[in-house]
């Protein structure tokens, strides 16, 4: 008998979606659907969504002023580029996925090995990211 087989019940890898539940989600997007749409979606889920904001200054500033867990970056924010709030997250070992529909040649080298998601947002791969093995946000 194979090892984890149950008789017909197949085995479902573990997901990591229901990680996001009690965990506060700072979302610096600045496509306003968007980031409501993924608001709603994780607050659906349990979590507290940090101010959503399209803007670098002010999400160093809610950075700075608020309880953040994790962080959903886009890279483009109009005529801004992200990597100032990544590198502020990075600092305070918070841990972040980049989400863009862009090619990932433009992350900076220092980024390469964080989380780069593809859009439409897929919240099962962020989380999978976010709350994975080797990090330590799970509780």
């Amino acid at each position: 008998m194979l090892a984890g087989w149950t008789g017909g019940t197949t085995l479902s890898p573990k997901t990591y979606i229901q990680d996001f539940a009690g965990k506060n989600i700072l979302i610096v997007e600045d496509e306003y659907f968007l980031a409501a749409e993924t608001r709603k979606k994780l607050e659906k889920l349990g979590a507290h969504v940090v101010s959503p904001t399209g803007r670098v200054n002010e999400a160093l500033t809610l950075i700075e002023t608020e309880a953040v867990d994790a962080a959903i970056l886009d890279i483009h924010l109009g005529d801004e580029l992200v990597f100032p709030v990544a590198e502020r997250l990075a600092e305070l070992d918070i841990p972040f996925v980049f989400a863009t529909g862009y090619d990932p040649s433009i992350i900076p080298e220092n980024f390469t090995g964080f989380a780069l998601c593809e859009k439409p947002t897929e919240l099962e791969a962020i989380a999978r990211e976010l709350f994975g093995p080797g990090t330590d946000l799970l509780m």
